[in-house]
Protein backbone atom coordinates (compact mmCIF):
# COMPACT_ATOMS: atom_id res chain seq x y z
CA UNK A 1 0.00 0.00 0.00
CA UNK A 2 1.03 3.63 -0.41
CA UNK A 3 2.02 5.53 2.73
CA UNK A 4 2.61 9.26 3.19
CA UNK A 5 5.09 10.41 5.81
CA UNK A 6 6.88 13.65 6.73
CA UNK A 7 10.67 13.44 7.01
CA UNK A 8 12.91 15.41 9.36
CA UNK A 9 13.18 18.30 6.90
CA UNK A 10 9.41 18.64 6.61
CA UNK A 11 9.31 17.00 3.18
CA UNK A 12 6.34 14.82 2.25
CA UNK A 13 7.40 11.35 1.17
CA UNK A 14 5.01 8.90 -0.49
CA UNK A 15 6.25 5.33 -0.84
CA UNK A 16 5.21 1.67 -0.88
CA UNK A 17 4.76 0.43 2.69
CA UNK A 18 6.47 -1.53 4.01
CA UNK A 19 9.46 -0.89 1.75
CA UNK A 20 11.10 -4.02 0.36
CA UNK A 21 14.07 -2.48 -1.47
CA UNK A 22 15.92 0.16 0.56
CA UNK A 23 18.98 2.17 -0.40
CA UNK A 24 20.65 3.77 2.62
CA UNK A 25 23.29 6.48 2.16
CA UNK A 26 24.50 7.23 5.70
CA UNK A 27 26.83 4.79 7.53
CA UNK A 28 25.28 5.29 10.97
CA UNK A 29 21.78 4.81 9.63
CA UNK A 30 22.81 1.79 7.56
CA UNK A 31 24.22 0.10 10.63
CA UNK A 32 21.06 0.95 12.54
CA UNK A 33 18.79 -0.50 9.86
CA UNK A 34 20.68 -3.77 10.10
CA UNK A 35 20.38 -3.50 13.88
CA UNK A 36 16.58 -3.43 13.74
CA UNK A 37 16.36 -6.39 11.40
CA UNK A 38 16.25 -4.97 7.88
CA UNK A 39 19.15 -6.93 6.39
CA UNK A 40 16.91 -8.51 3.74
CA UNK A 41 15.45 -5.19 2.60
CA UNK A 42 18.70 -3.25 2.10
CA UNK A 43 19.75 -3.38 -1.56
CA UNK A 44 22.19 -0.46 -1.75
CA UNK A 45 24.64 1.43 0.45
CA UNK A 46 27.54 3.85 0.26
CA UNK A 47 31.09 2.53 0.02
CA UNK A 48 31.59 3.86 3.57
CA UNK A 49 28.75 1.74 4.97
CA UNK A 50 30.93 -1.14 6.14
CA UNK A 51 29.17 -2.01 9.40
CA UNK A 52 27.97 -4.52 10.34
CA UNK A 53 30.19 -6.95 8.44
CA UNK A 54 27.25 -8.28 6.41
CA UNK A 55 26.69 -4.81 4.97
CA UNK A 56 29.68 -5.45 2.72
CA UNK A 57 27.56 -8.00 0.86
CA UNK A 58 25.22 -5.21 -0.27
CA UNK A 59 26.10 -3.37 -3.51
CA UNK A 60 27.85 -0.02 -2.99
CA UNK A 61 25.88 2.43 -5.14
CA UNK A 62 27.26 5.82 -3.96
CA UNK A 63 29.50 7.74 -1.64
CA UNK A 64 28.09 10.03 1.02
CA UNK A 65 28.78 13.07 -1.19
CA UNK A 66 28.67 11.55 -4.67
CA UNK A 67 26.25 9.45 -6.68
CA UNK A 68 26.46 6.61 -9.15
CA UNK A 69 22.97 7.07 -10.48
CA UNK A 70 23.15 4.16 -12.90
CA UNK A 71 24.00 1.81 -10.01
CA UNK A 72 21.03 3.06 -8.01
CA UNK A 73 18.80 2.50 -11.03
CA UNK A 74 20.11 -1.07 -11.22
CA UNK A 75 18.87 -1.94 -7.71
CA UNK A 76 15.48 -0.20 -8.24
CA UNK A 77 14.81 0.95 -4.66
CA UNK A 78 11.31 1.69 -3.44
CA UNK A 79 12.80 3.94 -0.72
CA UNK A 80 16.08 5.84 -0.29
CA UNK A 81 17.13 6.98 3.18
CA UNK A 82 19.55 9.90 3.50
CA UNK A 83 20.83 12.27 6.19
CA UNK A 84 21.11 16.03 5.95
CA UNK A 85 24.72 16.35 7.12
CA UNK A 86 26.09 13.20 5.52
CA UNK A 87 24.54 13.76 2.10
CA UNK A 88 24.23 16.86 -0.07
CA UNK A 89 21.09 18.77 -1.02
CA UNK A 90 21.95 18.19 -4.67
CA UNK A 91 21.99 14.42 -4.13
CA UNK A 92 18.58 14.55 -2.48
CA UNK A 93 17.13 16.60 -5.33
CA UNK A 94 18.52 14.31 -8.03
CA UNK A 95 17.34 11.11 -6.41
CA UNK A 96 13.92 12.53 -5.53
CA UNK A 97 13.24 12.89 -9.26
CA UNK A 98 13.21 9.10 -9.52
CA UNK A 99 12.50 7.60 -6.09
CA UNK A 100 10.89 8.35 -2.70
CA UNK A 101 13.64 9.94 -0.58
CA UNK A 102 13.42 10.24 3.21
CA UNK A 103 15.93 12.64 4.80
CA UNK A 104 16.80 12.29 8.47
CA UNK A 105 18.62 14.88 10.57
CA UNK A 106 20.62 14.18 13.73
CA UNK A 107 22.32 16.99 15.61
CA UNK A 108 21.96 15.85 19.21
CA UNK A 109 21.32 12.79 21.34
CA UNK A 110 17.56 13.28 21.51
CA UNK A 111 17.40 13.47 17.71
CA UNK A 112 19.34 10.21 17.49
CA UNK A 113 16.56 8.55 19.48
CA UNK A 114 14.01 10.14 17.17
CA UNK A 115 15.86 8.87 14.11
CA UNK A 116 15.90 5.29 15.38
CA UNK A 117 12.21 5.42 16.27
CA UNK A 118 11.34 6.92 12.90
CA UNK A 119 13.33 4.25 11.05
CA UNK A 120 11.11 1.69 12.73
CA UNK A 121 7.92 3.51 11.77
CA UNK A 122 9.18 4.00 8.24
CA UNK A 123 9.90 0.31 7.71
CA UNK A 124 7.28 -1.49 9.83
CA UNK A 125 9.88 -2.38 12.47
CA UNK A 126 8.48 -0.31 15.34
CA UNK A 127 8.99 -2.91 18.05
CA UNK A 128 12.63 -3.46 17.15
CA UNK A 129 13.41 0.27 16.99
CA UNK A 130 11.65 1.03 20.27
CA UNK A 131 13.53 -1.78 21.99
CA UNK A 132 16.81 -0.41 20.66
CA UNK A 133 16.06 3.10 21.92
CA UNK A 134 15.18 1.73 25.37
CA UNK A 135 18.45 -0.21 25.47
CA UNK A 136 20.52 2.81 24.44
CA UNK A 137 18.83 5.10 26.95
CA UNK A 138 19.62 2.62 29.71
CA UNK A 139 23.24 2.39 28.57
CA UNK A 140 23.53 6.17 28.53
CA UNK A 141 22.43 6.41 32.16
CA UNK A 142 25.74 4.73 32.94
CA UNK A 143 27.91 7.25 31.08
CA UNK A 144 30.57 8.80 33.28
CA UNK A 145 30.12 12.37 34.43
CA UNK A 146 33.49 13.99 33.82
CA UNK A 147 34.98 17.23 35.15
CA UNK A 148 33.90 20.44 33.44
CA UNK A 149 37.07 20.56 31.37
CA UNK A 150 37.41 22.71 28.24
CA UNK A 151 37.58 20.28 25.34
CA UNK A 152 38.10 20.45 21.58
CA UNK A 153 37.22 17.51 19.34
CA UNK A 154 39.34 17.73 16.18
CA UNK A 155 38.07 16.07 12.99
CA UNK A 156 40.43 17.49 10.32
CA UNK A 157 43.71 19.21 9.65
CA UNK A 158 44.84 21.55 6.88
CA UNK A 159 42.76 23.34 7.93
CA UNK A 160 42.19 22.26 11.49
CA UNK A 161 38.47 21.69 12.03
CA UNK A 162 36.58 20.90 15.22
CA UNK A 163 33.08 19.73 16.10
CA UNK A 164 30.98 22.76 17.00
CA UNK A 165 27.38 23.64 17.68
CA UNK A 166 24.42 21.59 16.46
CA UNK A 167 26.43 18.39 16.05
CA UNK A 168 25.82 15.02 17.63
CA UNK A 169 29.49 14.95 18.65
CA UNK A 170 29.11 18.18 20.61
CA UNK A 171 25.89 16.96 22.21
CA UNK A 172 27.67 13.83 23.40
CA UNK A 173 30.67 15.76 24.73
CA UNK A 174 28.35 17.98 26.74
CA UNK A 175 26.48 14.90 28.01
CA UNK A 176 29.82 13.68 29.37
CA UNK A 177 30.17 16.98 31.25
CA UNK A 178 32.68 18.78 29.04
CA UNK A 179 32.71 22.47 28.13
CA UNK A 180 33.01 22.93 24.36
CA UNK A 181 34.19 26.50 23.70
CA UNK A 182 33.89 26.47 19.92
CA UNK A 183 30.08 26.35 19.90
CA UNK A 184 30.16 30.14 19.76
CA UNK A 185 31.15 29.95 16.11
CA UNK A 186 28.37 30.17 13.53
CA UNK A 187 29.85 27.13 11.76
CA UNK A 188 28.96 23.62 12.86
CA UNK A 189 32.51 22.49 12.09
CA UNK A 190 34.61 25.65 12.41
CA UNK A 191 38.10 25.87 10.92
CA UNK A 192 40.66 27.07 13.46
CA UNK A 193 44.15 28.55 13.43
CA UNK A 194 46.90 27.55 15.84
CA UNK A 195 46.39 30.89 17.56
CA UNK A 196 42.71 30.18 18.15
CA UNK A 197 43.59 26.84 19.72
CA UNK A 198 46.05 28.58 22.03
CA UNK A 199 43.56 31.29 22.98
CA UNK A 200 40.88 28.75 23.92
CA UNK A 201 42.64 27.66 27.14
CA UNK A 202 41.90 24.01 26.44
CA UNK A 203 42.30 21.33 29.08
CA UNK A 204 41.95 18.49 26.61
CA UNK A 205 42.18 18.01 22.84
CA UNK A 206 40.64 14.87 21.37
CA UNK A 207 42.03 13.84 17.97
CA UNK A 208 39.50 11.68 16.17
CA UNK A 209 40.35 8.61 14.11
CA UNK A 210 37.92 9.76 11.42
CA UNK A 211 37.18 11.40 9.07
CA UNK A 212 40.84 12.48 9.27
CA UNK A 213 42.90 9.55 10.60
CA UNK A 214 44.85 11.30 13.36
CA UNK A 215 47.81 9.27 14.60
CA UNK A 216 50.64 9.62 17.11
CA UNK A 217 52.52 11.96 14.75
CA UNK A 218 49.73 14.55 14.93
CA UNK A 219 49.35 13.98 18.66
CA UNK A 220 53.00 15.01 19.12
CA UNK A 221 52.48 18.07 16.91
CA UNK A 222 49.49 19.17 18.97
CA UNK A 223 51.38 18.63 22.21
CA UNK A 224 54.16 20.91 20.96
CA UNK A 225 51.56 23.51 19.97
CA UNK A 226 49.60 23.22 23.24
CA UNK A 227 52.09 22.14 25.94
CA UNK A 228 49.63 22.82 28.78
CA UNK A 229 46.79 20.75 27.29
CA UNK A 230 46.31 16.99 27.36
CA UNK A 231 46.22 15.54 23.84
CA UNK A 232 44.50 12.20 23.28
CA UNK A 233 43.67 10.02 20.29
CA UNK A 234 40.08 8.77 20.32
CA UNK A 235 37.98 6.38 18.27
CA UNK A 236 35.74 8.60 16.15
CA UNK A 237 33.38 5.73 15.34
CA UNK A 238 32.26 5.76 18.97
CA UNK A 239 30.73 9.16 18.22
CA UNK A 240 28.37 7.73 15.61
CA UNK A 241 24.67 7.88 16.37
CA UNK A 242 22.25 4.97 16.03
CA UNK A 243 22.92 1.40 17.10
CA UNK A 244 26.62 2.30 17.56
CA UNK A 245 25.58 4.31 20.63
CA UNK A 246 25.48 1.03 22.58
CA UNK A 247 29.13 0.31 21.83
CA UNK A 248 29.96 3.96 22.43
CA UNK A 249 28.46 3.88 25.92
CA UNK A 250 30.73 0.96 26.88
CA UNK A 251 33.74 2.66 25.28
CA UNK A 252 33.28 5.90 27.24
CA UNK A 253 32.87 4.03 30.52
CA UNK A 254 36.28 2.45 30.02
CA UNK A 255 38.12 5.31 28.30
CA UNK A 256 40.56 7.20 30.53
CA UNK A 257 40.09 10.85 29.67
CA UNK A 258 43.10 12.94 30.74
CA UNK A 259 41.11 15.44 32.80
Amino acid sequence: MKKEIIDHLGRTVVYNFPPKRIVTLCPGITETLFGIGLEKEIVGRTRYCIYPEQAKNVPAVAGTKDLKLEKIHEVQPDLIIMEKEENTKEMVEILAEFYPVYVAEVQKIEEAYRMITDMGSLTDHEQQSESLVTEIKQAFTELPTLPAARVAYVIWQKPYMVAGKDTYINSLLQKLGFITPFVESSDRYPALTEEQFKEANLDLVLLSSEPYPFKEKQQIQFQEMLPDSAIQLIDGEMFWYGVRMLEGAKYFKDFSFDV
